[in-house]
């Protein structure tokens, strides 16, 4: 029996039916041209944190401390984003966007990465109606060959939820609405979908990035079709 190679479908069934909706949306987008990563092939990923284009100041650090475990999931070094931040952070770039400025050089002369995966997050948060809540995360990647600034890789995926109408018509949903504002008022839920965001960004086949070297499945995906 042949086996799937998809990550998409090793993730939990709950997070797959997440899914569903935006892979719909992207089931006819052409595939990839990895000529450019594959010539590169990266092995170490370096990951600033994210440009923040939303309109919630949450958006940076909810959505950075999710993105390095498909990384490492797919099978590269991933360096420490704790570690990252804070060493910008004390060398005069204290913001993403002064970390997005850092000349290539530096970085490949300090950590010695292959690649800096660099992120804008567009949308991220919830909104909230009358009898119903939308949250959304909309985010942008660009992978850059460190030696060389070439574009080894570039997706944009954008993932949303709603809640819909529970029962009870629409007094009954107003007021589940209401409540779930409330609920939701002290909580990220933007957060909570960043996962399943980031499987589409990263890992759907023919649009995410190719497996990496500490994959076992590696030297299969990387030969050139």
């Amino acid at each position: 029996m042949p086996v799937c190679n998809n990550p998409i479908m090793k993730l939990r069934p709950s997070i797959i039916l997440l899914m569903i909706p935006s892979l719909l949306l992207v089931g006819c987008v052409k595939p990839m041209d990895y000529t450019t990563f594959r010539k590169y092939r990266p092995r170490s990923i370096l990951v600033p944190p994210p440009l923040n284009e939303s309109t919630e100041v949450a958006a940076t650090y909810g959505y950075y401390t999710t993105v390095t475990r498909p990384l490492a999931e797919s099978g590269y070094y991933v360096f420490p984003i704790a570690v990252i931040d804070q060493f910008f952070k004390e060398n005069g770039m204290p913001t993403a966007y002064e970390m997005h400025q850092a000349p290539l050089k530096k970085i490949d002369e300090i950590f010695g990465a292959d690649a800096v995966l660099y992120t804008r997050v567009k949308q991220y948060g919830t909104k909230y109606y009358i009898i119903n809540s939308t949250t959304i995360v909309e985010v942008e990647a660009t992978l850059i060959d460190v030696k060389t600034g070439s574009t080894l890789w570039e997706n944009k995926t954008i993932h949303q939820v709603s809640s819909g109408d529970s029962g009870g018509g629409l007094i009954g949903a107003a007021v589940s609405a209401a409540v779930t504002q409330i609920l939701n008022s002290s909580i990220d839920q933007a957060h909570a979908i960043c996962p399943v965001a980031n499987a589409q960004l990263l890992q759907t086949k023919d649009r995410g990035l190719l497996l990496g070297p500490y994959h076992p499945e590696y030297s299969t995906e990387q030969t050139v079709e």
